[in-house]
C-alpha cells in the first residue's frame, strides 16, 4: 500500500478544485457569499505558496484523501476573535478512522508555529471533543448563519 504524505497544495495544484469542492459541500451553507467559484478560487490561491494563508493535501500517490487550510479570516463575522484559522479540515469518507484527521490537524499547528504564529483559532459545529483531544481549548460559541458553532484555540508549539 502507497504511504499517505502530507504535503503543500503547492505540490500537487491541480487538486485545487477537487478539494474546493469537498470544502463547499461540507461548509456552503455557513457562509452567505463563499459559492463554489469563490472556494476553487481560494484554493487555486493557496496552490501559490506554501505560507499563510495555504491548504495541506493528505495524499496517497496521486489521490487526495484528506486536506486542511491555514487562513488569515475563516468568517467574516469572527474576524475581531484571532487573524490565523485552522480552517476546512475534510478527510474523505472512505479514509475516515485512519488518523489523518488527527495527521493534518498536527501537521498544521506545527506549520502554524514555524510561521511564527502566536495563537492558532477554528471553529467547529460539531467535532469540539475531537479538536480538544488534540489539545485544543474551548473559547466560547458563535453562530454562523444560525448554525451553532464552538470557539477554539491554541498556542502553536
Amino acid at each position: 500500500m502507497t504511504p499517505v504524505e502530507v504535503r503543500f497544495l503547492a505540490d500537487v495544484p491541480g487538486h485545487a478544485t477537487t478539494l474546493a469542492r469537498w470544502h463547499h459541500a461540507q461548509w456552503g451553507e455557513l457562509y452567505t457569499d463563499w459559492t463554489l467559484a469563490v472556494a476553487t478560487e481560494e484554493l487555486i490561491d493557496h496552490a501559490t505558496r506554501r505560507a499563510m494563508p495555504t491548504t495541506l493535501v493528505a495524499m496517497q500517490g496521486d489521490v487526495p484523501l484528506g486536506s486542511v487550510s491555514l487562513v488569515l479570516e475563516d468568517a467574516p463575522e469572527l474576524r475581531d476573535q484571532g487573524d490565523a484559522w485552522l480552517a476546512s479540515l475534510y478527510v474523505v469518507p472512505e479514509a475516515r478512522g485512519l488518523g489523518l484527521g488527527v495527521r493534518l490537524v498536527k501537521e498544521l499547528v506545527a506549520f502554524a508555529a514555524r510561521q511564527k504564529v502566536e495563537r492558532l483559532w477554528l471553529f467547529t459545529p460539531e467535532h469540539a471533543s475531537f479538536y480538544a483531544r488534540l489539545g485544543w481549548r474551548p473559547q466560547g460559541s458563535a453562530k454562523l448563519r444560525g448554525v451553532p458553532v464552538q470557539l477554539m484555540d491554541i498556542v502553536p508549539a
